[in-house]
């Protein structure tokens, strides 16, 4: 079933016995998400690059048109830190308009991965990559509070280079600011749990810092002017592009769409198990690519499915995609009717809001058992791929997280274990003969896979226990998955070997995968078919009666 067709049979299941009542709910639903989603959209609007009315344009048209052609019911898309963390290196590389550029680029992108099925990749993705992942996201997003936070200045395009930047340029430290911040952090911190199911702690904290400013007037940067038209004065005009800067956007096209693969899926397959309702992954890409390639034209930034507010629609009892819909009116009325307050907000405010929510993006659960276990593969992954995020980008992270795991595993499935051991003639009822016969044979007990560097390591651990009074060996490979040219052709070496110094050689419970592998390269052959068996008592069985 083409994907058309699944989008359409997913709104009659979603929509059917539909009435008042379910949409009394996703309107409570769509507005709770709203009061949520506004001073978020704010704060990464500005902590992106752009500024507070691109934030807010962006999570109105994502949840416009991403939650309008979903793959779900619950998925509630916008700007997020993530996404914000890699856009600040590029705004500041490229300006806005290589932000509008990419953005676009990484909807077509997006769209091409929903056609033609390409959503499953992210299960290949192991759970500490993505986890160190988030974590270093984290880090970039609260590094880059500081300047609203402190009022200090830095420059550069990479968490590194800004943090040099503190040191070398002048500074200018306001206590206001810093005050406004942590005043903002802390209330977020001891709001209470149920009070935040309720009216969300980021909005209270960001009220009350606004009111606070109309009443004493601090000596603070602000939000500034909140446009009242949806069509911002900086956005996407194919007239201004400049081509020759499009091969430079091209990787920073493919990090955003990354991002917005590997969060949209994710979240919803979080979001799904609440809600018992599964994903479709094509889908739900094929709305996030539709909604990059449209939201540049409007003056917003990339956006992509944020679990946060997903998972407060499905908390809230969003019953449809009307939900997520009504979250984006609700904006809408906002930033008409409250844009004036709006552009009063400290960005002190915002800074704190934004550095509560890194905090609270580190999966620390999932921390706690990555070291709690002490698997060092795993703690490996995590911190390998958290510091490249803050170094490089995120493709370079995930690349380096992905190979990491990849060489791990590969070294992990490649250990061959060779245990030898005599034959055990314990109540043996067999002749004198036959009983020297075993007392002259040694059994290698084989597991792993058979390629070049385990060939030597048997070969080795062969020499150091067979000597010249062995006569027989018996090689039980059981345990042996798969072989390969190299592996069969060093087998084939030290068989030559064990042969050449006289020895009588046996295999014994060869899988089908190997012994097609062993006819192929004339091993078999060589040893003989008449010397291959099913198992160990066989070989022992045709000694005896020899």
């Amino acid at each position: 079933m083409n994907i058309a067709k699944r989008y359409v049979n997913r709104l009659k299941t979603e929509f059917s016995g539909y009435n008042g009542k379910k949409f009394g709910k996703d309107l409570l639903a769509g507005i709770t998400v709203a009061a949520v989603a506004l001073p978020l959209a704010l704060a990464f609007g500005v902590s992106s690059g752009a500024d507070a009315a691109s934030g807010l344009v962006t999570a109105l048209m994502a949840g416009l048109i991403m939650g309008i052609f979903s793959g779900a019911s619950y998925q509630i898309s916008g700007p997020t830190g993530a996404m914000s963390a890699i856009l600040i290196s590029l705004v500041a590389q490229y300006g806005l308009n290589g932000v509008f550029i990419a953005c676009f680029i990484s909807g077509v992108i997006l769209l091409i991965c929903g056609i033609f099925k390409l959503g499953g990749i992210v299960s290949f993705i192991p759970t500490p990559v993505i986890t160190g992942f988030t974590s270093g996201i984290a880090i970039i997003i609260a590094f880059g509070q500081i300047n609203n936070l402190t009022g200090l200045a830095s420059e550069g395009e990479s968490t590194i280079d800004k943090l040099i930047s503190y040191f070398t340029l002048p500074q200018t430290f306001n206590p206001t600011s810093f005050l406004i911040g942590a005043a903002v952090m802390v209330f977020m911190f001891i709001y209470p749990k149920k009070l935040n199911g309720i009216v969300p702690s980021s909005l209270v904290a960001i009220i009350l810092a606004t009111v606070a400013n109309f009443i004493f007037n601090f000596d603070v940067a602000i939000v500034g002017e909140i446009p009242k038209t949806l069509f911002l004065e900086n956005r996407l005009d194919f007239t201004a592009i400049d081509w020759s800067q499009i091969n430079n956007l091209i990787v920073p096209a493919i990090s955003i769409a990354a991002l917005g693969l590997i969060e949209s899926l994710l979240c919803g397959a979080s979001a799904g198990r609440m809600k018992n309702e599964p994903l479709d992954s094509d889908i739900e890409l094929v709305a996030q690519g539709l909604g990059n390639m449209v939201i540049p034209f409007f003056g917003g930034v990339p956006a992509t499915a944020a679990i946060a507010r997903t998972s407060v629609a499905i908390k809230a009892g969003g019953q449809t995609r009307l939900t997520s819909i009504i979250h984006s009116v609700v904006l809408i009325l906002s930033m008409f009717l409250l844009g004036g307050v709006m552009s009063k907000i400290p960005l002190a405010a915002l800074a704190g809001v934004l550095i509560v929510t890194a905090v609270r993006m580190n999966e620390f659960e999932v921390i706690k058992d990555i070291f709690g276990r002490k698997i060092k593969t795993a703690m490996f992954q995590f911190l390998i791929t958290m510091v490249a995020t803050v170094i490089f980008d995120l493709t370079i992270a995930i690349i380096i997280g992905v190979l990491f795991s990849v060489i791990m595993f590969v070294l992990k499935v490649s250990e061959m274990t060779v245990n030898i051991s005599d034959v055990r003639t314990d109540n043996m009822d067999v002749s004198e003969d036959t009983m020297k016969k075993f007392r002259k044979t040694k059994v290698a007990y084989i597991t792993g896979p058979l390629y070049f560097g385990t060939a030597n390591k048997l070969s080795q651990r062969l020499s150091e226990v067979v000597t010249d009074d062995e006569e027989y060996v018996i090689f039980s490979v059981r345990g042996v998955p798969i072989a390969d040219l190299s592996g069969v052709n060093a087998f084939s070496e030290l068989c030559d070997q064990l042969i050449a110094q006289d020895k009588k050689i046996y295999f014994s419970c060869v899988n089908p995968a190997v012994a097609e592998m062993f006819q192929r390269c004339g091993l078999e052959q060589k040893i003989g078919e008449e010397n291959f068996f099913w198992s160990t008592d066989k070989v022992l069985n045709k000694m005896a009666s020899e």
